[in-house]
């Protein structure tokens, strides 16, 4: 694929442009959670978002640049939530610091469970966008690895392997659950994970 068909065409310098921008992104969002990706045109993006089809092309070259923009937003905003928990002083506890990150990666795809289905279906793969995944992972398993081998509650025999698996259950357990047709109850699904990690992570059995 040529990467260069994926590429915003305008990057928004005034407050104007950016929110056309948004617009054009809140619009496509709704008209492929309404109609599924296959069905959905710019014309009738332009047309939900009340601008010409021209002032779209201005923004974004096809709809495929437009799908990978939502899932780049989406991350985006994932990763800013992990970032204001850090800020945040923590719980004592493990499973209270369990329950503060599943439950944060639950709330993340919450909004729209359809929308997130389809990004994971049909979302083009460029490789900035898997680059920046890649580097959002990492730094992932950085952090909490620092979190599980300080934490005395901790007790696996490896902390490496046992980070790895902890976040690899909280973003492809959650996301498919959340963005199921018949998507998993938050609580439930929060409560069984948090208790299935609390116990992997402690030797609890």
């Amino acid at each position: 694929m040529d990467e260069r068909r994926l590429q915003p065409r305008k990057q928004p310098r005034q407050v104007r442009a950016e929110l056309t921008r948004q617009r054009i992104l809140d619009a496509a969002a709704h008209v492929f959670t309404e109609h599924g990706y296959a069905a959905v045109t710019t014309n009738r993006i332009a047309e939900r978002a009340r601008i010409s089809i021209g002032s779209l092309y201005q923004y974004f070259p096809n709809k495929d640049a437009i799908l990978l923009e939502l899932l780049t937003r989406h991350l985006a905003e994932g990763r800013t939530a992990l970032e204001d928990l850090r800020d945040r002083e923590l719980p004592r506890s493990l499973e209270d610091l369990l329950r503060l990150f599943v439950r944060a990666s639950i709330e993340n795809h919450r909004d729209d469970p359809e929308l997130l289905r389809l990004m994971m279906e049909r979302a083009p793969g460029p490789t900035a966008l898997v680059d920046q995944i890649t580097s959002y992972q990492q730094a992932e398993v950085d952090y909490f690895r620092a979190l599980f081998e300080n934490h005395p509650e901790v007790r696996v025999a490896d902390v490496e392997t046992a980070t790895r698996l902890v976040i690899a259950l909280m973003h492809f357990v959650v996301h498919p659950l959340i963005a199921s047709p018949r998507p998993a109850d938050p609580v439930r699904l929060e409560n069984e994970i948090v208790a299935m990690l609390t116990r992997y992570l402690t030797g609890r059995h």
